[in-house]
């Protein structure tokens, strides 16, 4: 079965939070891009979640953005 992302939105903060699984203490953190943070498994390295920084402004300047993930789609 594929994992389920969670998307989580703090108004207050303008912070999209995009996670795999809960964030916790032994993550890494990294910033891909201005405003743009990845927390890494310190084991595999492998992304487990993401924090958009300024999301709705992004979003009104148009200000797109890539993010470095893999989607699959299946029908349960």
């Amino acid at each position: 079965m594929a994992e389920k992302l969670t998307f989580n939105y703090d108004r207050e903060a303008d912070i999209l939070y995009i996670d795999k699984v809960s964030p916790y203490a032994d993550q890494e953190s990294e910033e891909l891009e201005d405003g743009i943070i990845v927390r890494l498994n310190p084991k595999t390295n492998e992304v487990e979640n993401f924090e958009i920084l300024y999301f709705s402004t992004r979003l009104l300047r148009k200000n797109l953005f890539d993010l470095p993930v893999a989607a699959s789609l299946s029908l349960v």
